[in-house]
């Protein structure tokens, strides 16, 4: 038998990684998609045609095959579907490509000011006060303190002597996820709400593993606003909605009045031009065209009782319209809150640099 082999390069990848990464391509199509899987499918197919990204040691029915005995995908009735842990792969999979951009950002610093009472240790140390804990004591500081003070024949160690590292400060945090849904998210043929997804799936994946007793929720919000699941994200689309800010920020502000004296944030993402509010007989009106004064007012209303409440509002543009860009300033300075302004591609990158920030900051009442 006679076999071929390509020239070894050190890009080269093993079947190992190549298979992990279809796999991950697998989960960005099934996100972009909305989790329909056939069509995620059918889009590997393109790409095979046209790339060749499979060949005869690994086709695409090897790999459906070991999605499924992966437990990623089931099939019910012939027809494919993502399992639980395929969801849960898809939300592992967003958080590291998010935090693989992170590593070489200089946006990628945790930095903070403050130090606490907290389990992560930081390089600095203090002298011992009471209430610190003995794990932090550091060994060789204490020693030389001790050995400063007399000579090695007469050893004695004192609590003077006692040095610890600081800790960073974590503080318990309550944050919403603010997706916008309406149909500018898909205007004009840019894709804005495939890596609006994936950014909202990678936080929520950090805040439930790095940080599993912080609060989190999820509010979509298009014409109205609705609090969704974070089980249900990926599977989420823009619609031919408007973009009812207001009431997004609402339901967000409710979510967070019942979780006690904690920080509270919101992350809003969105294209930023908000066109409709419910008006006082309950009636949506509605304006796409410019930004109209009746909806925008009533907009920053709602941003500066977020302010009254010590709630935070971070908004992530991924449009850079200058109205729009006018629009969020404004409600930016009534809140007292975040607006970042980044491209598709870098969006990742600025919302976890802000969110542990606001996790070990101290929120005052100014």
């Amino acid at each position: 038998m006679r076999n071929e082999y390509s020239r070894w390069t050190e890009h080269s990848k093993t079947d190992e990684e190549r298979l992990q990464g279809l796999i991950q391509l697998f989960s960005y199509l099934s996100l972009k998609t909305s989790g329909d899987v056939q069509e995620a499918l059918e889009w590997l197919r393109d790409l095979a045609r046209q790339h060749g990204i499979f060949d005869e040691d690994l086709s695409l029915e090897d790999l459906i095959e070991k999605l499924k005995e992966l437990g990623l995908i089931e099939e019910i009735r012939g027809i494919p579907r993502l399992t639980s842990r395929g969801i849960n792969k898809i939300r592992q999979d967003a958080l590291l490509q998010i935090f693989s951009s992170l590593k070489n950002s200089v946006r990628g610093s945790h930095e903070t000011p403050l130090t606490g009472t907290g389990v992560d240790r930081l390089s600095e140390t203090k002298p011992w006060t009471f209430g610190d804990q003995p794990t932090n004591i550091d060994l060789t500081t204490t020693l030389s303190n001790a050995l400063r003070r007399g000579d090695l024949d007469k050893f004695t160690l004192t609590e003077e002597d006692l040095e610890v590292y600081e800790t960073e400060l974590t503080t318990n945090c309550a944050t919403v996820i603010l997706l916008d849904i309406s149909h500018s998210m898909v205007l004009y043929g840019e894709d804005r709400i495939t890596p609006a997804k994936q950014v909202s799936l990678a936080l929520a994946e950090l805040i439930q593993t790095k940080f599993p007793k912080d609060f989190l929720a999820l509010v979509a919000f298009g014409d109205t606003a609705q609090l969704v699941s974070i089980h249900e994200l990926p599977f989420l689309s823009a619609g031919p909605y408007h973009t009812n800010t207001r009431a997004g920020l609402q339901m967000a502000r409710s979510v967070l009045r019942r979780c006690g004296n904690v920080n509270k944030q919101v992350f809003m993402v969105t294209d930023g031009k908000p066109s409709a509010i419910f008006d006082d007989s309950g009636k949506l009106y509605k304006n796409p065209y410019g930004l109209d004064p009746r909806i925008v007012n009533k907009t920053l209303d709602e941003a500066l009782q977020c302010r009254r409440e010590m709630i935070t509002i971070s908004t992530f543009m991924v449009a850079q319209d200058s109205s729009l860009v006018d629009f969020v300033d404004e409600l930016t300075r009534v809140n007292r809150g975040r607006a970042y302004y980044s491209s598709l591609h870098s969006l990742g990158d600025f919302v976890f640099v802000d969110y542990i920030r606001n996790r070990r900051k101290r929120y005052s009442s100014q």
